[in-house]
């Protein structure tokens, strides 16, 4: 299985990233200053010396997507050999497996002879304070309490409810990556695949990708599939720029035309999806896609499983697990064992799950009028009122049909509508 290139070609010092020279002296000298690092790395890096550095409790780096914010951690701690533990906090959700998660990683010894350890929390914004019980507040209280360098990642930091980790961090901006700049690492890698590719598609997909280099990367690997040697720009026209807003039918048309694993799993880091949709989707597209049953039976098979561990995943609020099942829904549906052969248009159907829920919303919602208002009025609970009252009222409506204008008459509500809710 072909490695992904944002892999292959990542930084692994600090000299290799891409211009970020004002982060990188900042995150140094903030190391150096509060922590235990290489004398050499430091006299090379550490270029800046204020208070602001010196009091920091934790860095926050901020920044677009794909400018390298994981990236220049990740280099970090190679360069001072630092262990590092890293957690998508949009994955790892609660307050309780927070403190779980990091507590375990620094209470463990290190069996690589590492200098010390670091804390990544990467994605600090993908938490929700209301959903990720406490997720928040056990992040600055980690940062309060830590002995250990904590960074984080954001891509927009400013939201007022970040205000008191804020004040806790110095916050460190990375910036957009220019066109040029994309172009010349685009053009290093050409270089190193023995690729020939015309600077004008270089440019096309630097351009595309606004300044998001992580994504560049992947086009590039992308456009140069199945041991392509040769890029012009004719190619790239042909395959139409790059739209990061995908539908739900590109969505299943790269899972299940992905030709290797990896390729169908980064369907999931399109801002577009979302895989509660997903599954009510693929469950119908399989039987469209596949035709041969020992096929479509393993893609059910996959899709079930992914289904059993989410549910799990839910029930013990274990949502850093949730990209294993991902891998199992996305590359386990697409990357079956001699796969047939896919036409080259495949005409998903909107999932017919989806239609009744549309065509019996109004309905539903009348319904649920009609339950909060009886609620209301006989001083009950809705769900006393679906289980009980309504099943009763039916009955006395079919034994007398006068108890429905009744009802009308004294709910105020149309008689039609009781009839067709009961």
């Amino acid at each position: 299985m072909p490695l992904p290139w944002v892999e292959k070609y990542r930084p692994k010092s600090f000299a290799d990233i891409v211009n970020q020279e004002e982060a990188k002296y900042v995150l140094a000298s903030w190391i150096c200053a509060k922590f235990k690092a290489p004398k050499e790395f430091c006299a090379r890096w550490a270029k800046k010396k204020d208070r602001e550095i010196t009091e920091a409790r934790a860095v926050l780096l901020a920044g677009p997507p794909g400018v390298g914010k994981t990236t220049i951690v990740h280099a970090l701690a190679r360069e001072i050999r630092y262990e590092l533990i890293e957690l998508n906090a949009s994955d790892v959700r609660t307050a309780e497996r927070l403190r779980q998660v990091v507590g375990s990683g620094l209470r463990e010894s290190s069996l690589f002879g590492y200098e010390g350890k670091i804390v990544l929390f990467d994605e600090v914004d993908g938490l929700h304070v209301k959903e990720d019980k406490g997720g928040l507040e056990a992040i600055i209280d980690i940062v309060e309490t830590a002995k250990v360098p904590i960074v984080m990642t954001a891509n927009n930091p400013y939201d007022p409810k970040f205000r008191p980790l804020r004040d806790l961090s110095l916050v460190v901006n990375l910036r957009r990556l220019s066109e040029d700049e994309v172009v010349e690492v685009l053009r290093r890698i050409c270089v190193n695949e023995g690729a020939k590719c015309e600077d004008e598609a270089l440019r096309s997909i630097a351009k595309s990708s606004m300044g998001d280099l992580r994504a560049a990367i992947n086009d590039l690997q992308m456009y140069l599939t199945g041991g392509r040697k040769m890029l012009v720009l004719d190619d790239i026209k042909r395959a139409g720029e790059r739209n990061p807003q995908l539908s739900m039918f590109e969505i299943l048309d790269r899972v299940y035309k992905a030709r290797w694993f990896d390729e169908a799993r980064a369907v999931s880091f399109n801002p577009s999806f979302d895989w509660e949709q997903y599954f009510v989707w693929a469950l119908e597209s399989i039987p469209v896609v596949y035709k041969d049953l020992e096929a479509m039976s393993t893609a059910y098979d996959r899709l079930s499983k992914a289904d059993v561990f989410i549910g799990r995943i839910k029930r013990m609020q274990e949502w850093e697990l949730l990209p294993y099942a991902m891998e199992l829904a996305l590359g386990g549906v697409s990357q079956i064992k001699d796969k047939p052969r896919l036409p080259p248009f495949i005409r998903y159907g909107f999932p017919q799950r989806l239609l009744l829920l549309a065509r019996s919303r109004e309905a539903r919602r009348r319904r649920d009028a009609l339950v909060e208002y009886l609620a209301q009025n006989l001083h009950v609970s809705k769900s006393a009122v679906r289980s009980e009252i309504l099943y009763v009222l039916s009955a006395l409506s079919k034994a007398n049909p006068s108890v429905v204008e009744k009802l009308s008459k004294s709910l105020g509500i149309s008689a039609v509508d009781i009839r067709t809710l009961l």
